[in-house]
């Protein structure tokens, strides 16, 4: 009741002195009992909020006032609620949430003459570089040591003007302030007026600040405080550094309040090569307030990153103390600076320590000794004690690539390599740490190559047989011993045996004891088709034979079935096996028809005496547009048609299935030729390939022809001219062909067109025209051109058939022209004139002759 009574009479305070709630705002108090909280939007709350707050309200005194007006415990309790979730979403009020996240200002300023990453490296590189310096100078600069902006504030930090504050007061006041540092060091807070605070901490900062504040909110104070003030700082302002001395770009920075001595460094791309990384210097108001060493960081991560820097420090890098070179076996072999009392321990450190195949006992430092060096053996007791100069060079070096203790057995033994030499090791006892030898071991004979004191070899051969059944003395073995034992198969020649013919998979096979004929069909894939099993020969070398025998030849039959044949011969290593063909075997054979017959296409012969006429009888006869006269018959030449030459494409086939594997170097061009043969030859004597194999051919053929070495030119088939209608009239004649596997007989439609070509005025296609001669179509072409050669002019019919023109006495017989002709006219060729000197020539010989011939008749 106090409480509620209180709040009226300073609600009644503030209307009489005028600073009151305003009128509107206070009406709505008064009907706070009328409020029903869960009608009102999230958006009439902030509203409420705001007048409030205009009012000069917090938060809990507006909820005490809406208690004290009236409004049900239950409703109040609601609207803190709201009020909390208000909160939550869009921070403590309005204001507060315009708040952003701390930013760096002046980035421009910043950026502004740093060394930028431009692709180049530092001067020197591996022993050369100086340790240290690609931390601030590299080409991938991703090591910037930028300070961060969503760190705590912290409470050392010192206010300079540009600085971002924000105060908030919270508890049983809340209130809320942003205001920036001016030039003159001052914050201006409304309502409460100007502070400085320029040059203080963030820590003395808010102290200020409470005292000034606590004026007005008198929570702030006392022994036992309701109300509480925060300092928080927002964005960051710029500090001039100045960096000084041994550095790549040395000059004046600007860099953000947040940076330490490293960012400043890195700005100026880090001491040069004549700087010194162990004793930098930072100067503030003209005294030294810290010494950095960036071996500290670099070493022991344990640098005064958190050193902020303040406005106008001064960084100066002194020139080096002593650089000493490292180089050998160690991690990092760099150039280091090194201090009065660093030893090589202490530089061994910074190299990261030795590799792991280093010679630790003792290193050799190179010293400047007056005008000249000297060199110092420094061993492992000495490393703690020996004091490093300027210029020493240390070399570690590696340990030597060599064996106390070792023996190796290599060949026939089933685990060779590298054994230790035990004391009195013997050879017998080696091949036993071997775990015994092969099966295929040469036991006869066995080598040792020794290695001499002097680093010369010799070869001792011993009797290994002997050796391990105790018949021979065992031989000791010597450090750096190589005992090879040989395979018997690496001593006798490769045994083999090689089947051709009538199996799936010809070729040459491995031999093995007691190997018969069928084990070797069997490994070869079987038997094809056509093989006769009963019909197999045994071609066998002869190792002592007449001049004139080649080989020993075996008859041999096996089952069918390749089952148990009581006859059948043990093959012997380089025998070859032949399968032969079944003579009554025979495939279908196949022929097309294409064109204008009743049915065209593919029919198979039904007899060795099958003809043309019995193919057209068969496909139908030819249709209404069928013209008998320009009928081709397309047949393979007898290079491709030929069992011989079968077998001589399947040889070709492994030949170049060899070449392929062995001879890798082959152009792109070569090996697609080769392949593209391959595929060629693996097709069988298929049914008819149509235009498309003839097209593969012709392509092929281009292939060949442009790659140098392989002149290939492969013709596979070959218009055949006959006389369709004398074959029709007549069936059976001697123009009626016998059919032959692959055969295409083509029955074009009726031309009505004769083509001109050749040396003619105006080559060109005509009009076929019945009754006209050669010499009328040549006109029609505009005549012959100056260099035709009317004499050799010839037709080239449709069905294929050539004639040329024949002469008599000055007389030219011109041959008939057909529908579908082709009449075509060479040329003379070019005209060759004569020289002066020839027409000279043959001038005086003329005149010559003339005059031999004169004399001759006085």
């Amino acid at each position: 009741m106090i409480s509620i009574v209180r709040f009226s009479h300073f609600f009644l305070f503030l209307a009489f002195i005028g600073l009151a709630i305003p009128q509107t705002f206070a009406q709505e108090l008064n009907e706070a009992s009328k409020i029903i909280v869960d009608e009102l939007s999230d958006e009439q709350v902030d509203d409420l909020l705001l007048r409030a707050e205009e009012a000069g309200l917090s938060r809990s005194e507006f909820l005490k006032a809406l208690e004290a007006q009236g409004m049900p415990k239950s409703e109040v309790a609601k609207m803190r609620a709201r009020i909390q979730e208000d909160v939550q979403t869009s921070g403590r009020n309005t204001q507060n949430s315009k708040r952003e996240s701390r930013q760096q200002v002046n980035m421009a300023g910043i950026n502004e003459g740093m060394i930028q990453p431009s692709g180049e490296t530092s001067m020197n590189t591996g022993e050369n570089e100086i340790f240290g310096s690609s931390l601030f100078y590299q080409t991938n600069r991703n090591l910037s040591f930028e300070p961060s902006l969503n760190q705590a504030t912290p409470k050392s930090y010192i206010l300079s003007p540009g600085d971002l504050i924000y105060v908030d007061i919270y508890g049983q006041s809340e209130q809320y302030y942003e205001a920036t540092v001016n030039p003159d060091g001052f914050v201006l807070l409304d309502n409460i007026g100007p502070v400085y605070v320029s040059g203080k901490s963030i820590e003395e900062a808010t102290g200020i600040l409470k005292n000034r504040v606590g004026k007005y909110y008198s929570g702030l104070l006392g022994s036992n405080p309701n109300t509480f003030l925060q300092v928080t700082l927002g964005n960051v302002g710029t500090i001039k550094v100045n960096i000084l001395g041994e550095v790549r770009l040395p000059g004046t920075f600007t860099l953000s309040a947040f940076s330490t001595v490293f960012n400043a460094l890195y700005a100026a791309g880090g001491p040069n090569e004549n700087g010194s990384m162990r004793k930098i210097k930072l100067v503030r108001n003209n005294k030294q307030v810290a010494e950095i060493d960036v071996y500290d960081l670099l070493i022991n991560g344990t640098a005064q990153l958190d050193l902020k820097l303040q406005d106008q420090d001064v960084i100066l890098v002194p020139p080096y103390l002593s650089h000493v070179k490292i180089k050998g076996e160690v991690k990092r072999p760099m150039i280091f600076e090194a201090s009065d009392r660093d030893t090589f321990t202490d530089i061994l450190n910074y190299a990261g320590g030795f590799t792991d195949h280093a010679f630790k006992d003792r290193v050799a430092i190179s010293r400047i000794t007056g005008n000249q060096r000297s060199v110092s053996d420094v061993y492992q007791n000495q490393f703690d004690m020996f004091i490093l100069k300027g210029g020493d060079e240390i070399t570690v070096q590696r340990i030597l690539d060599r064996y106390s203790n070792r023996v190796q057995i290599k060949g026939a033994v089933y685990r060779q390599g590298t054994f230790a030499l035990d004391e009195g090791l013997t050879l017998s006892q080696l091949v036993k740490n071997a775990e015994g030898l092969r099966g295929d071991a040469y036991t006869t004979q066995a080598s040792i190559l020794r290695t001499k004191d002097d680093l010369s070899t010799e070869m001792i051969q011993v009797n290994l047989r002997g050796i391990l059944d105790g018949t021979s003395p065992d031989i000791l073995l010597y450090r750096e011993d190589v005992v090879r034992i040989a395979s018997i198969y690496d001593i006798n020649n490769e045994e083999y045996v090689q089947i051709l013919g009538e199996v799936k998979r010809p070729g040459v096979y491995p031999y093995s004891a007691k190997m018969k004929v069928e084990d070797l069909i069997v490994m070869a894939g079987g038997f094809q088709e056509s093989a006769n099993s009963q019909d197999i020969e045994i071609a066998r070398r002869l190792e002592d034979s007449d001049l004139g025998t080649l080989a020993d030849i075996i008859p041999t039959q096996v089952n069918p079935d390749l089952g148990y044949h009581p006859n059948s011969p043990s093959l012997v290593p380089f025998d070859q096996v032949i399968v032969r063909k079944r003579a009554s075997f025979t495939m279908q054979r196949l022929v097309a028809v294409e064109g204008q017959v009743n049915s065209p296409g593919i029919f198979a012969i039904e007899s060795s005496a099958d003809r043309i006429s019995d193919l057209i009888k068969r496909a139908g006869g030819l249709n209404q547009f069928g013209y008998a006269k320009g009928a081709t018959l397309i047949r393979r030449t007898e290079f491709f048609n030929t069992e011989s030459e079968q077998l001589r494409r399947q040889r070709n086939l492994e030949g170049l299935r060899m070449k392929l594997a062995e001879d890798p170097s082959n152009s792109e061009a070569q090996t697609e030729l080769l392949q593209r043969l391959l595929n060629d030859y693996q097709q069988t004597n298929s049914p008819v390939d149509n235009q498309l194999a003839q097209a593969k051919k012709e392509s092929l053929d281009q292939i060949a022809s442009e790659t140098p070495g392989f002149a290939v030119k492969l013709k596979e088939t070959e218009a055949v001219a006959i006389n369709l209608d004398e074959i029709l009239k007549t069936p059976g004649s001697e123009n009626d062909l016998l059919l032959e596997e692959g055969d295409i007989l083509s029955v074009p439609k009726l031309f009505q067109t004769v083509r001109m070509r050749g040396d003619l005025v105006y080559p060109t296609t005509l009009r076929h025209e019945s009754g006209r001669s050669l010499k009328y179509y040549i006109n029609g072409a505009g005549g012959f051109e100056r260099r035709a050669n009317r004499k050799q002019t010839y037709v080239v019919y449709a069905n294929g058939a050539v004639k040329r023109t024949k002469g008599l006495l000055g007389i030219r017989n011109y041959p008939q022209v057909e529908p579908g002709a082709e009449v075509i006219v060479p040329t003379k060729g070019p005209k060759i004139p004569l020289r002066l000197g020839e027409v000279v020539g043959i001038t005086t010989g003329l005149a010559t002759l003339g005059l031999v011939i004169s004399q001759i008749n006085w």
